[in-house]
C-alpha cells in the first residue's frame, strides 16, 4: 500500500523524538531532570475534577454534542471570562468556537483557509503546528525570523510585498513558545493595519495569556481596534488550569473566520465530551491556578540565577513557562543538548522550532516530581559539574 506523499513534507514530530530519547535514557537506568516538553507537572485543581464528575452523572453529556459551535453553557462562560478578562464582548454563538485544544484548531484553521500554491506567514522559531499544517494543505510556510535584538517579534516591514500579497494567514503566538517573549498592544495595533492592507487572517495563538508573573498579565490581539475584522484567537484551558489531558480551548474573533473554521470541524470531529465542556466552563468563572503560577515563579527564579552564575546573561520571562537558553560558544542546539543529556538533564534543542531556534535550547519549568525548585537546582548542578563551558 502506498501512503498520501504528503507526508513525506513534514519531519518526526518533535516532541516523539524528544519522548523516544528520554525513554533511551531512562530504560538504561539513568535518572532525568527532565525540563522538556510543556506540559504542566501539577494536578487540574480539585474542584474541576469534582465538577467533571457532578455533569458526567447526566445522561444527556453522554450523547452526541448537536450545538452548532459547541456546548452553549462552555461557549457562554467563555464569553464571560473573555470580557471580564479583556473587555471585549463576544456573540457567543458567532463569534466563539469550541476546540478540542488549541493545537487542533491550528491546525485545521490552515486546512480551512490555505490552498494549494498559498503562502503563510509563520514565526520562526515557533511551535511547530502553523507550519506543518500549511505543508499539509499544499501551501508554503514562509518564516518571519524572531531575533533577540527585536524582542522576539516579528519584522512586518521586511517581509516582501509579493510575498505578503499571495499569504492568507499570519500566525502569531503571544506569550510565546518557545522564546517566553511577550508582545504589546502598539504591535498588535502593527498587526492589525498590516493584515488589512494585504487582506490576511491573522491568527494569533493565546494559550499562554494566563500563565504570567510579577503582576504580568498578556494582551488578546482582539483589544485592538479594528482587530474583530481580521483576525481569530485560539485559548486553551491546557497550561491555564493544568487540564493538557482534557482537550479543551476555544477559537474566538472574526465570525467568518469562525464559520469557516467551524464548517470544516463539523466535518472531522463531533465535538468534545460534554461533561468537561461543562466542567471546563465553570473553571474558566470559578476557578484559579495560583498555587501552580506560585510553583513556576519559583522554579523560574533558581533556574535563571542559577544559569546566570554558570556565565549567563538572561532575563526572567514575564510569561509562559519556559526558558530560551542561548547555546555557550562552541556549541549548536543539537549539541549543547547532547552535551545537557549526557548529564542528565534533558532540554529541548531550538533547531526543532525552526532554523532561527538553533543555537538555542528550550528549557521548561513544568518539571514532573519537583516539589519546590529543587530538581531546578540539580540541574543547575549537573550543568556546573559535568558541561564543558568556555565563555
Amino acid at each position: 500500500m502506498q501512503r498520501a506523499k504528503r507526508l513525506d513534507l513534514i519531519p518526526p514530530y518533535l516532541f516523539g523524538e524528544i519522548a523516544r530519547l528520554k525513554k533511551q535514557a531512562i530504560d538504561a537506568g539513568r535518572d532525568l531532570v527532565d525540563l522538556g516538553i510543556g506540559d504542566p507537572d501539577q494536578p487540574t485543581p480539585a474542584p474541576i475534577v469534582e465538577k467533571l464528575y457532578e455533569f458526567a452523572q447526566n445522561p444527556d453529556t453522554h450523547r452526541y454534542d448537536e450545538s452548532n459551535a459547541g456546548d452553549p453553557s462552555f461557549l457562554n462562560a467563555a464569553a464571560q471570562w473573555f470580557h471580564k478578562r479583556f473587555g471585549v464582548s463576544l456573540n457567543a454563538e458567532t463569534e466563539l468556537l469550541l476546540l478540542i485544544g488549541s493545537k487542533e484548531g491550528l491546525a485545521h484553521l490552515c486546512w480551512a483557509f490555505v490552498d494549494p500554491g498559498d503562502y503563510t506567514l509563520v514565526p520562526d522559531p515557533n511551535y511547530t503546528v502553523p507550519k506543518v499544517n500549511t505543508l499539509l494543505a499544499g501551501g508554503t510556510p514562509y518564516p518571519m525570523p524572531l531575533l533577540a535584538e527585536n524582542k522576539f517579534l516579528p519584522d512586518l516591514t521586511a517581509i516582501p510585498s509579493d510575498i505578503a500579497a499571495k499569504s492568507k494567514v499570519l500566525f502569531l503566538n503571544y506569550p510565546h513558545n518557545p522564546t517566553g517573549a511577550t508582545a504589546t498592544p502598539e504591535f498588535f495595533a502593527d498587526v492589525v493595519a498590516f493584515a488589512k492592507q494585504y487582506d490576511l487572517l491573522v491568527c494569533h495563538d493565546c494559550a499562554y495569556s494566563e500563565v504570567g508573573y510579577d503582576g504580568y498579565h498578556a494582551p488578546s490581539i482582539l483589544q485592538t481596534p479594528g482587530a474583530m475584522d481580521v483576525a481569530i484567537e485560539t485559548h486553551s484551558l491546557s497550561k491555564t488550569l493544568n487540564m493538557t489531558g482534557w482537550r479543551i480551548g476555544f477559537a474566538a474573533g472574526n465570525a467568518d473566520a469562525i464559520a469557516a473554521l467551524n464548517k470544516l470541524k463539523s466535518n472531522v470531529d463531533s465535538k468534545q465530551f460534554a461533561a468537561i465542556d461543562r466542567a471546563a466552563g465553570w473553571a474558566l468563572l470559578n476557578a484559579n491556578n495560583d498555587a501552580t503560577l506560585a510553583l513556576y515563579k519559583k522554579r523560574r527564579d533558581i533556574l535563571v540565577d542559577g544559569l546566570n552564575s554558570l556565565g549567563w546573561n538572561l532575563h526572567k520571562p514575564e510569561a509562559a513557562f519556559y526558558i530560551w537558553v542561548p547555546c555557550p560558544p562552541g556549541y549548536t542546539s543539537m549539541t549543547f543538548a547532547k552535551a545537557l543529556l549526557e548529564a542528565g538533564v534533558l532540554a529541548i534543542p531550538g533547531l526543532g522550532y525552526g532554523d532561527h531556534g538553533d543555537g538555542y535550547v528550550r528549557m521548561s519549568l513544568t518539571l514532573t516530581g519537583d516539589r519546590d525548585g529543587e530538581r531546578v537546582a540539580e540541574a543547575v548542578r549537573r550543568i556546573k559539574e559535568h558541561v564543558p563551558i568556555v565563555w
